[in-house]
């Protein structure tokens, strides 16, 4: 194993297609793969967008910060979902979000996280940062850093980290293996946002693009294996 501990930033859109809901066919593909992960011994927490239910950037003519606390709000509906899920596929889950949910979900504390961690349970952190205007790639940056984890995993569609969108562009370049944060910066790769990647180079945290929609990417991420693109 080369990762003791983890937080994987899984769009909502994993959850189902952007603007359908919560689906519990797509849901219950992506519980699997943790079900899968979880027997490789690492701890594993995973951070939740909304992209399925609700996007800031959809509503035109409600204002920025109505429409991020709508979007915080779905992902802490996914989460709720996606811990039934694990569940009820052997994987213990707590769910803690940034945004105040008594008797719902847990407020967020990292070193209540950790323990739950190391006790053996997926912490699903939602909410975001729990203030508007920053990204869940920048919350994901953040709870990793929280929780003392190895890498942040960001679970996408595509193969890794390319020089232009491949879903746009059929000759669209993959960087495979490595890319170092300074070669990312320099070429403008929209990898994740920029305080996200701040972060992340700020405090030598690498992060590790995959396609989670290749079966079984997550576990081979974490036994080690060359799968997607690792930004150090």
């Amino acid at each position: 194993m080369i990762y003791r501990r983890v937080l994987v930033k899984l769009s909502g859109e994993m959850l189902g297609p952007r603007g359908s809901g919560f689906d519990k066919e797509s849901a219950s593909a992506a519980a699997a793969e943790f079900k899968e992960a979880s027997g490789k011994g690492a701890q594993v927490a995973v951070l939740l967008g909304g992209g399925n239910i609700v996007r800031a950037r959809d509503f035109a003519g409600i204002d920025r910060l109505s429409a991020d606390y709508m979007g915080m709000t779905a992902t802490v509906v996914n989460a709720l979902g996606f811990k039934s899920l694990l569940e009820q596929a052997g994987v213990p889950s707590v769910v803690m979000s940034a945004l105040n949910l008594s008797g719902v979900t847990e407020e967020i504390s990292p070193a209540r996280a950790v323990r739950h961690l190391e006790a053996g349970s997926l912490v699903i952190f939602a909410g975001g940062t729990g203030s508007p205007f920053f990204t869940t790639d920048t919350a994901a940056a953040l709870r990793a850093l929280e929780i003392g984890a190895d890498a942040l995993l960001k679970a996408t569609r595509v193969d890794g980290v390319y020089d232009s969108d491949p879903e746009k562009n059929p000759n669209a370049r993959l960087f495979e293996k490595e890319l170092t944060f300074k070669e990312a910066s320099e070429m403008g790769l929209g990898v994740m946002d920029r305080t996200a990647f701040a972060l992340l180079e700020g405090s030598s945290l690498p992060a590790v693009v995959f396609n989670f929609l290749r079966k079984g990417s997550l576990a081979r991420v974490l036994s080690g294996e060359d799968v997607g693109t690792k930004i150090f």
